[in-house]
């Protein structure tokens, strides 16, 4: 079985060199590698030019300045050779055993169409642990058998691809999850390889985070998701907002719903900080909590940037969006 491995870039000189190095270190390496560049304006596309020579496998770049995340994606695997495909992205370094793994199935007696990988946080810093503790899954979370993969992490059937269109277009964000529902929804196989890992650094400001929460949540609001889970959130900071008004001109006896509204926000980031970083301390899950808050705030204000695009028209018809709630 041949495999082509394919990756978007854009302005990842800082980041490029030390994903090439971790497919040069797989067990399995790839048969090809596609990477499609969406108009790097920082040298990305020469650094990779230029260590072409040095890598034990082969890589083609394509530059297609002003494509999306999406439209990248599909144009490397157009353009790809073999019928198996691997997906990841930049700004990520590859277990040593993640090809192997995550490939191993389709040699199977009865293989999958899709192949799910995992990913894990790898913090330089003290912020970015607690970040990555509170904002991603732990293993002992997924539910196997609805677990829909990052395309950091996954592999394809051509064949399968082909049947859903490929990643959608028309979308900038959370383009690989409506991906994952269009696949699930052909009735196609899925298997999780949770030892396919791909490590990947968290965001590394507060502003960074900011940013890429409100695109999340403008995704969600342009592809028609989660609307009650939208909802919800929205529900808990007027509650909130007005326990905060009433105690000021009420009475103190409001300040018992802001403190119930507090300690709802506050569960979730101090559980999983609690077990995702053991040396935590006072500090960490206050920042918790306010990261908790400040990515709320900023899913609020993205989400209705994303509906208002969709309710223009600009969004197809989608019987999945109905029932992803």
């Amino acid at each position: 079985m041949q495999i082509s491995l394919v990756a978007t870039v854009y302005n990842e000189a800082g980041s490029i060199q030390a994903l090439l190095k971790s497919i040069s270190e797989q067990t399995r390496l790839p048969d090809e590698m596609v990477i499609v560049d969406g108009g790097s304006t920082d040298g990305t596309v020469a650094l990779m030019q230029r260590l072409i020579p040095e890598l034990p496998f082969l890589l083609r770049i394509i530059s297609a300045p002003g494509l999306n995340i999406a439209q990248g994606r599909n144009k490397a695997i157009a353009s790809a050779t073999y019928a198996v495909v691997a997906v990841t992205d930049a700004g990520v370094s590859l277990d040593p055993h993640w090809i192997e793994a995550l490939t191993a199935p389709f040699e199977s007696d009865n293989p999958p169409d899709i192949v799910s990988g995992f990913f894990m946080a790898a913090p330089q810093t003290r912020f970015e642990a607690v970040l990555g503790a509170i904002t991603l899954p732990t293993l002992q979370e997924i539910d196997a058998a609805h677990f829909c993969p990052s395309s950091r992490s996954v592999a394809f059937t051509r064949s399968a691809w082909e049947s859903v269109g490929g990643y959608p277009e028309w979308l900038d964000y959370c383009e690989d999850l409506i991906f994952d529902f269009s696949l699930y929804d052909a009735g196609l196989k899925f298997v999780f390889v949770p030892n396919a890992l791909v490590h990947f650094r968290p965001r590394l400001s507060v502003r960074s985070f900011w940013r890429q929460y409100y695109r999340y949540a403008r995704g969600d609001g342009k592809a028609g998701l989660y609307v009650f889970r939208h909802l919800l959130r929205y529900g808990t900071y007027c509650a909130l907002l007005a326990g905060l008004i009433l105690t000021f001109t009420v009475g103190p006896s409001w300040m018992l719903l802001c403190l119930s509204v507090l300690a709802f926000l506050s569960l979730e980031p101090t559980r999983r900080l609690a077990s995702g970083l053991k040396d935590a301390r006072i500090v960490d899950y206050l920042g918790a909590i306010g990261l908790r808050i400040i990515g709320d705030v900023a899913k609020m204000c993205g989400y209705p940037a994303g509906l208002a695009w969709r309710l223009r028209g600009n969004a197809p018809k989608s019987p999945w969006a109905r029932r992803r709630f």
